[in-house]
């Protein structure tokens, strides 16, 4: 959806962010921008299949994380609001108020840091493959050390099968080497810096006060963000929705976005009605 788009780059909070917006002009019918927020080691390209079936209708938003794709890469390490800052820095700087998140794993976190921080601005979200809270101290120590010392490269392999099921990679190897050196070319100090936001980043506490509708979705075969930490989440959250993608792994927008698009339009066509 993106090939032969101009590169467009705004510096936001002192770091230049690469970013695309697309999608129909003059508001979109005063419908809120659709802001999709990528995981961690991916760039905004994870969401093009997804986003193609929404664009003649909405205005999106995409925007690689600092420390990810073409975006600038400042010192190490970051914080979550880091993450949450530049996204309200970037649609401040599009002249885009009212939004709708659509955040994968780190992008579900910011998400959550996004309804906190903003939550007059946006009309509802969607979080998946996330957790309010993900892995633990030891997990992300070891990966940040192993970033920092060694490099993305010793890790690739291992985030493959995390963010795939054995099916889909035993009958996509070529999809799985091209996603592979994505990740391996992320830089070391950005992998490693949102490593630490995500060992820091907790809303246990702040999720129950959301009070937009609420998306939550995680691949049936997500090892990363199981189902079960989804299904906790939504539950902490008020009247949030919970939906599991058939045969999916941590990144369902790659391998099951038919069923994706499915679950988006009809919430997308119900919660942004009058907004």
């Amino acid at each position: 959806m993106n090939s032969g788009s101009p590169l467009t780059f705004a510096r936001v909070n002192g770091v230049n962010i690469h970013y695309a917006l697309h999608g129909p002009g003059g508001g979109a019918g005063n419908r809120p921008a659709l802001v999709f927020i990528n995981s961690l080691g991916t760039d905004f390209r994870i969401w093009n299949t997804v986003a193609a079936a929404f664009a003649d209708d909405w205005r999106m938003v995409f925007h690689d994380k600092r420390g990810h794709g073409l975006s600038e890469v400042p010192r190490f390490p970051y914080k979550m609001d880091d993450h949450v800052g530049d996204v309200l820095g970037l649609l401040d700087h599009l002249g885009i108020e009212k939004f709708i998140p659509i955040g994968v794993s780190v992008g579900g976190m910011i998400s959550m840091g996004l309804l906190h921080r903003a939550p007059d601005r946006i009309v509802a979200a969607v979080l998946c493959d996330t957790g309010h809270k993900i892995g633990t101290n030891e997990i992300w120590d070891e990966r940040i050390e192993t970033a920092l010392n060694q490099g993305i490269e010793p890790m690739a392999d291992a985030v493959m099968e995390r963010w795939f099921p054995q099916h889909f990679r035993e009958a996509n190897p070529d999809q799985i080497a091209g996603w592979r050196s994505m990740v391996a070319r992320i830089p070391a100090q950005g992998y490693a810096g949102t490593c630490v936001a995500l060992r820091e980043a907790d809303y246990t506490d702040t999720v129950p006060d959301i009070k937009v509708p609420v998306l939550c979705i995680a691949g049936e075969h997500d090892i990363s963000t199981p189902p079960a930490l989804g299904r906790e989440l939504a539950g902490l959250i008020p009247g949030a929705e919970f939906s599991q993608v058939a045969g999916a792994g941590h990144l369902p927008m790659i391998d099951n976005a038919g069923a994706v698009i499915d679950l988006l339009k009809p919430f997308l066509a119900r919660t942004s009605a009058g907004a």
